[in-house]
């Protein structure tokens, strides 16, 4: 697509008597050793705020993919305690704040016993359905 120079002129003229003959002036015509001193003490401003955003961005590598470093020192509790089995459900998330366990761990050996499960009680080895403690 071809721009018209005299579309751009006319353009250029209606932003001029809008907003004032500077904003359409080219920033080399009066560009000068202050301004460009000014311009990079501004860049070093802003450099030196965003540097933690910056760093909290960076990505770790670990078992193969590539997480935020934030996440790496939060703690999880998407892993059952009991059974070592990771979760997504949402089920799930209501038990282990509760209770320190899965839906399915409660159901085995806290629901009845909630007593004893409070007293600290824990089953002493749980194989989950892979065959594994």
């Amino acid at each position: 697509m071809k721009k018209d120079p005299n579309d751009i002129a006319v353009v250029e003229k209606a932003i001029s008597k809008k907003y004032g003959s500077e904003t359409v002036v080219n920033p080399k015509s009066t560009w000068d050793e202050s301004k460009e001193k000014d311009y990079i003490k501004q860049v070093k401003k802003v450099t030196k705020k965003d540097a933690p955003l910056v760093e909290s961005r960076d990505k770790i590598e670990l078992n193969g993919f590539l997480l935020s470093e934030k996440l790496i020192n939060k703690q999880s509790k998407r892993t059952c305690p009991v059974c070592d089995v990771y979760s997504f459900d949402k089920k799930d998330d209501l038990y282990m704040n509760r209770f320190e366990c899965c839906f399915k761990c409660y159901v085995t050996f806290v629901e009845d016993r909630e007593e004893r499960w409070e007293s600290g009680w824990r089953p002493s080895t749980v194989e989950n359905e892979n065959g594994s403690r």
